[in-house]
């Protein structure tokens, strides 16, 4: 049996690293590991080169680490999922204080909502929650509990 002690690490591939690096950190991560250019083995038939920026979420040296990804070689492709209804990972959700502040915020920056922030309270949460997209179109869920 295994035993998974925690996430180790969520990997977005991104077009252009600097701007996907800036936008995070806009959202409160701080850059942890800078992986210059070069291949990167044991990732498949396909992936050869790349470059990378891993970042966390506080101090925590053990937290989890969003890896930002730009595949130099053969580069980055394709499109992001259509809509939130398809297999795999759909989104990632980061628990946050000020979720109103933060939205003004990223629309004056011009970034596109799913849709309106939502306080569906499901399950008798207190809660409040909004999705949106990053640079290349994954979606980012910010979530604001309530005592």
């Amino acid at each position: 049996m295994w035993r998974s002690l925690q996430i180790y690490h969520v990997n977005v591939n991104c077009t252009q690293l600097e701007r996907s690096l800036e936008f995070y950190q806009a959202l409160g991560f701080q850059e942890a590991i800078d992986l210059p250019e070069g291949d990167l083995p044991g990732l498949g038939p396909v992936p050869r080169r790349g470059r990378a920026k891993l970042l966390r979420l506080g101090d925590n040296p053990h937290g989890a680490l969003l890896d930002l990804v730009e595949w130099t070689q053969p580069p980055t492709t394709g499109e992001p999922y259509p809509h939130l209804a398809h297999t795999g990972i759909a989104r990632i959700c980061l628990r946050v204080k000020g979720l109103d502040e933060m939205v003004e915020q990223l629309i004056a920056r011009g970034v596109r909502l799913v849709a309106p922030p939502s306080s569906p309270g499901l399950n008798g949460a207190n809660h409040k929650f909004v999705c949106f997209y990053d640079p290349d179109g994954t979606v980012i869920e910010l979530m604001e509990f309530f005592k």
